[in-house]
């Protein structure tokens, strides 16, 4: 099951931890927030669940590609 991170802009914080567990999606902008720059692919979506309950301010969610 592949899928898509989405964040959740007013509750992220730019804590960068989502980068640092899922660099081949996520990047950092200048500031330190998240740009989701692809889907996960099936073999990432261990690794994207970790970021989204990893989260400090639980500002992640993976959701089914549509």
């Amino acid at each position: 099951m592949s899928g898509v991170l989405r964040v959740d802009w007013p509750a992220c914080r730019a804590r960068g931890v989502c980068h640092e567990l899922l660099p081949e999606v996520v990047d950092l902008d200048e500031w330190g927030y998240p740009l989701v720059r692809d889907d996960v692919p099936d073999e990432l979506v261990t690794a994207a669940r970790t970021a989204v309950t990893s989260c400090p301010q639980l500002a992640l969610r993976l959701v089914a590609r549509e």
